[in-house]
């Protein structure tokens, strides 16, 4: 029998561009792609690699600086293209051109993981240990911790994300294998969220939890909290179905799958649609012919409105590869009262906007509608946020370096995608999600 999680705090976000069809009709296979040391947070990336090197799906491209046998490995068989870096030789990306007609053919592991040990040193090597995550922190797990429990996500509520079902579909079994693996992991439960209604079976080895409410219903720290909060001096592991299916593929075949199946979504798509391409695509190959023609500026997003990444048109699908998102930059309207206009088009959560009355889709642009300001105590993050914690004195000791209030107020249990509804409605206009991002790496580097 399955835990029932209904959640009442939070907001869904009706916008134009989703993916109706759950049809795949296109193929994109790039010239090159791209990855991204960033990515993986809380690695200390060492090249294994350098320009001009052959290499093959599966092998090395940097690995961690403390624990070595932590690899982030090629996606596909190709030629190092460019090693582009930053200030103080920062590396920033990795750009593969990619063999048209072996992409797919390279290194496979020898699967046979007697041990916890051993299934340790498998993941490591193969690439899938640095796409898990570990609370707290949200950082790639420490292989030499033990996890309290391990939560797996079963399903995105973020605006316009694809329905993981469709994502997944006769995925299952791969899933089933992933969950088998991570069992030896854990002395605790795994557990996988779903949505109520979702075509997803019960799981063999796994607690399932059915979730029923608005966003951030899907957020993994959400299933947390309400399940089993993580306390000081725990830790627990967090990855999402996709990941699971990924590390069964790699049980099932000794192989890592190199594509990665993506929602182009966003109101300047023409088509919304599900295409198949490699992990680390350019965004150009993805939206080739898919633009509308509206001579509009626009903002290119990998991710989600709320916690994706702003590429820019030349960018790369980033972590974790399966959605991108365009809408409208902004920049270029004139808008007769600015943020105050009473226009319906204007989406707002405030009762004092005709546009929160509407049953529509909206098309908003990326601007923040207003200045930033000194932050207001006015209960707006806790109606959006179904936690046990108070998210606006939880910021203000982050902001002041408060670690022992910080710890008190629960700092532990999140991570910054908690709090990206909570920026969408703040009128002080926060950069919450930055202000946690940088919380919890100073909490992490005062306590190691």
């Amino acid at each position: 029998m399955s835990l029932q999680l209904k959640i009442k705090k939070g907001l869904d976000l009706e916008l134009a561009g989703k993916v109706e069809s759950d049809k795949v009709e296109k193929v994109v296979i790039p010239d090159h792609i791209a990855i991204f040391p960033d990515d993986f947070p809380g690695l200390t990336p060492k090249l294994n690699i350098k320009e001009g090197d052959p290499i093959r799906k599966g092998q090395p491209l940097f690995h961690d600086k403390v624990h070595e046998e932590m690899n982030v490995v090629s996606p596909v068989t190709g030629t190092i293209k460019e090693i582009v870096r930053g200030e103080r030789r920062k590396i920033i990306r990795i750009v593969i051109a990619v063999d048209q007609q072996n992409y797919d053919k390279g290194i496979s592991q020898s699967v046979n993981p007697t041990d916890d040990e051993s299934v340790i040193k498998l993941l490591m090597q193969s690439g899938m240990w640095v796409i898990m995550r570990q609370l707290p922190f949200g950082i790639i797990p420490d292989p030499q911790v033990r996890p309290r429990d391990i939560f797996i996500a079963g399903f995105d509520s973020s605006p316009l994300a694809p329905d993981f079902d469709v994502l997944l579909k006769d995925k299952v079994n791969l899933i089933v294998a992933g969950v088998e693996l991570l069992n030896h992991l854990t002395d605790g439960k795994v557990y996988v969220t779903r949505r109520r209604g979702s075509r997803m079976p019960d799981i063999p080895g796994a607690e399932m939890i059915d979730i029923d409410g608005p966003h951030p219903a899907g957020n993994i720290g959400t299933a947390i909290a309400n399940i089993a909060p993580v306390n000081k001096g725990e830790v627990v592991w967090t990855l999402s179905t996709i990941t699971a299916a990924r590390i069964g593929t790699m049980i099932r075949s000794g192989a890592i799958a190199p594509t990665s199946l993506v929602a182009v979504t966003g109101s300047e798509v023409k088509h919304p649609e599900f295409i198949r391409t490699l992990v680390g695509a350019p965004l150009k190959a993805i939206l080739e012919g898919n633009l509308k023609d509206d001579d509009r500026h626009k903002r290119y997003i990998s991710g989600n409105l709320l916690t994706g990444i702003n590429v820019g048109p030349e960018g790369y699908i980033r972590w974790p590869f399966y959605q991108v998102t365009v809408i409208p930059e902004g920049d270029d309207v004139a808008e007769f009262m600015g943020w105050a206009s009473l226009s319906p088009s204007k989406m707002s959560v405030s009762r004092s906007f005709p546009g929160h009355f509407l049953h529509r889709l909206f098309s908003p642009d990326a601007r923040i509608k207003g200045g930033r300001r000194a932050m207001i105590m006015s209960g707006e993050y806790e109606s959006v946020m179904p936690m046990d914690i108070l998210p606006e004195y939880l910021i203000k000791a982050i902001l002041s370096k408060d670690i022992d209030n910080m710890e008190k107020l629960g700092i532990y249990e999140v991570i910054p995608e908690d709090f990206a509804l909570a920026e969408y409605v703040d009128t002080s206009k926060l950069e919450l999600q930055k202000i946690v991002a940088e919380g919890l790496e100073y909490l992490r580097k005062e306590t190691e």
